[in-house]
């Protein structure tokens, strides 16, 4: 099993989540984060408009799903398909290796948990 996620901009959550269920993904979960990369940061307004400063990190969505082995290739596709718009902060994905995985309310473990 391997765990993929993908940090990517929040306007393309309802997008990608739409295609990883197309592409048969069971589950996945979606977090927004903060960080910082060496792209530009954004410009953030004060709440009242009258003030603008360069922001310290720039808000992203992280999406994160674990799939079996044979299944990494179409996920990281179906990702880059969907989101990548070939400009520098797109976002990135990371994939690992997962030991193992319980199903909490079956007790399964393995590939059958995430089934």
């Amino acid at each position: 099993m391997k765990r993929v996620e993908a940090i990517i901009s929040n306007e393309k959550v309802l997008e990608l989540n739409d295609a990883l269920k197309k592409a048969g993904v069971g589950g996945c979960t979606i977090f927004e984060s903060r960080g910082r990369g060496k792209g530009p940061k954004p410009m953030v307004e004060s709440s009242r408009g009258t003030a603008r400063y360069v922001s310290e990190f720039s808000v992203r969505a992280n999406v994160l799903t674990v799939v079996e082995d044979s299944d990494v290739e179409k996920v990281v596709n179906t990702i880059l398909n969907t989101v990548s718009t070939g400009s520098a902060g797109d976002g990135k994905i990371f994939i690992s290796p997962v030991a193992d995985a319980v199903d909490i309310g079956t007790k399964k473990h393995g590939e059958g948990a995430i089934t």
